[in-house]
């Protein structure tokens, strides 16, 4: 009986692990968000890095990274994340004066997100000067 337990103990486990493989992304900012904070117009560029690492152990493929209206994407990665690599996604906001709310889309092969699909956000305040 204790063979039967322990046989059934280990698929259960190897099933756990497999189900768990494949690629993932884990972002470098805390809540998937960068808070600009208040800045100027004047001095900022508006210009962002989301880093991530690819923490899986198959090739992370970003498929699709979409923003809202008034941030631009600058750069993505157009090839593969191998497993322990990291990449980023740059984003420019257009430094319109006021509040900053913006969220952005990432679209990836990625098993530890629903669909693979990873909501960004943004947030902060542009001041005149």
């Amino acid at each position: 009986m204790k063979k039967i337990i322990t046989l059934i103990a280990i698929v259960f486990v190897s099933a756990l692990s497999f189900a768990q493989s494949g690629a993932k992304i884990e972002f470098a900012a805390k809540d998937n968000t960068i808070d600009y904070g208040r800045i100027s117009k004047s001095s900022d560029n508006g210009i962002r890095a989301f880093e991530f690492t690819n923490t899986g152990n198959t090739p992370l493929i970003i498929t699709s990274v979409q923003s809202t209206a008034s941030s631009t994407i600058l750069s993505q990665p157009k090839t593969a994340i191998l497993p322990g690599k990291t990449g980023k996604i740059e984003v420019k906001y257009n430094m319109a004066l006021g509040p900053i709310r913006k969220t952005i889309t990432v679209e990836s092969n990625a098993v530890n997100y629903e669909e693979g699909r990873v909501a960004l956000k943004i947030k902060g305040e542009v001041m005149p000067n």
